[in-house]
């Protein structure tokens, strides 16, 4: 039987950062990554395979980090684990004895049962699978007119990727705009106009009936009776959590399917650890269940795992998700960042919001300079922001990240305002306007009316 300090079941973002880190952090022992898949893709980047990328060869995390790092790899299955004898099994009848257990398990795309039609051919999903992802090219390559449900970030990626590679692409969204959880209404319409002008079809507001077609698509079918032709459907109406194999140890899960967690990482069993898409998570302000999967959440998951697999530490817990999410599209990005206005009052905060709208380099007339939106929510009472969005050029990302930063440290919008900031002519906007500040400048004017 092969023996580990450390074994890791699960080789995407979450996987590796845990080993990494839990290397970093305890050198002594010995860490492992079993994982089935021979070749490991950034997940992020999976959307972009299928035209700034032109292959998923281009998309690929390189096993040196490992390496590099000390943590041993092993590809293959686990199908059961034995959490008292501290032992997994694997597809090929090994045996595998650990001290501690990190579950990175993942997760799975969602084929509606009630959807007929979505098993003929040439209805696809967007797992984190290159080789299954590598036929979808390779069925692409013929088709021309492609339907793709659910306008969430991935189907808006995928419908903007497909598009540049000159298909004729349909995005279709059963709320009233695509990227409706994400963003606040004039956010996301200011989303669906770039998606529109860029060349793709939209249809909102409708939700599908049935995919059309014998043994192959042949089109779509919306609810209000239109049909939409097509030689495939990619079907991105999310992602549910992969935890059979914890369910069958008997570690906790939730009423949605979750691995239950503490702030550490650490289920029921407190040598077992879950992170990533299989571990619950808890909205980092209103500390409700979140079904938010993301690979940046996952990592910071990952990193408590492995700095508390031997040892706690007090400061080094994970107090929620903030949900930071951004994209572009050509030159314009759009980010959020903890609650935005409308999910504010739906959660009861008596809320004020600031946007404020410049320029993301100074002076304005400068080449290669974008408008620049930034909005922020911010409780009434304490003026602590709660969250926020963003709206720019590539100075999208990193102003997103600013904003999480805030809302992770409680910052009010009184902080904000006095907060130090270096700025440039060429990498950001002018000192006398820059936007997180106004936009907070804007929430204390409000407050003190």
């Amino acid at each position: 039987m092969e023996k580990t300090d450390v074994l890791v079941i699960g080789g995407g973002a979450a996987g590796i950062i845990a080993a990494v880190t839990g290397k970093s952090s305890y050198p002594d022992k010995k860490v492992l990554i079993i994982r089935k898949e021979k070749q490991v893709l950034v997940p992020c980047g999976i959307p972009y395979i299928f035209s700034s990328l032109e292959s998923s060869d281009k998309d690929i995390i390189s096993d040196a980090v490992l390496s590099k790092a000390g943590v041993d790899l092993k590809i293959g299955e686990v199908i059961s684990i034995d959490k008292e004898k501290k032992i997994c099994e694997t597809s090929e009848g090994e045996e595998i004895g650990f001290e501690k257990l990190i579950l990175a398990l993942g997760s799975i795309p969602i084929i509606p049962k009630w959807l007929k039609g979505a098993e003929l051919e040439n209805v696809f999903t967007i797992p984190k699978n290159k080789v299954y992802l590598d036929e979808i090219l390779a069925k692409l390559k013929d088709c021309k007119k492609v339907v793709v449900i659910g306008g969430g970030f991935i189907g808006v990626e995928i419908s903007d990727e497909l598009n540049k590679a000159g298909k004729d692409v349909t995005l279709v969204e059963i709320l009233p705009h695509i990227l409706n959880l994400v963003f606040d209404e004039e956010i996301a319409v200011k989303a669906e106009g770039i998606i529109k002008s860029r060349g793709v079809k939209v249809e909102t507001g409708e939700g599908v009936k049935e995919i059309l077609g014998d043994k192959k698509v042949k089109g779509v079918l919306l609810n209000n009776g239109k049909k939409l032709e097509a030689d495939a459907v990619i079907l991105s109406i999310g992602y549910v959590t992969n935890t059979a194999l914890a369910k069958g140890a008997g570690i906790k899960t939730n009423k949605k399917g979750f691995i239950e967690t503490d702030k550490y990482m650490r289920t029921d069993d407190g040598d077992i650890f879950a992170v990533g898409d299989c571990a619950a998570k808890r909205d980092f302000i209103t500390g409700k269940p979140s079904k938010v999967m993301l690979a940046s959440t996952a990592c910071a998951e990952a990193n408590i795992a492995g700095m508390n697999l031997y040892k706690l530490c007090s400061v080094q817990t994970f107090s929620g998700t903030i949900a930071v999410f951004s994209t572009a599209f050509g030159e314009t990005g759009f980010a959020a960042a903890g609650l935005i206005e409308s999910r504010a009052i739906e959660e009861g905060f008596d809320i004020v919001a600031g946007t404020f709208a410049g320029v993301d380099k100074h002076p304005g007339t400068l080449p290669g300079t974008h408008k620049q939106i930034v909005k922020l929510i911010a409780s009434k009472d304490s003026g602590v922001i709660l969250g926020g969005e963003v709206v720019c050029g590539p100075s999208t990302g990193e102003l997103v990240n600013i904003i999480g930063l805030i809302i992770q440290n409680r910052m009010t919008v009184n902080s904000v305002l006095t907060s130090q900031i270096g700025t440039h002519p060429l990498l950001t906007a002018p000192p006398t306007a820059y936007p997180i500040i106004k936009a907070a400048e804007i929430i204390v004017k409000k407050i003190k009316r």
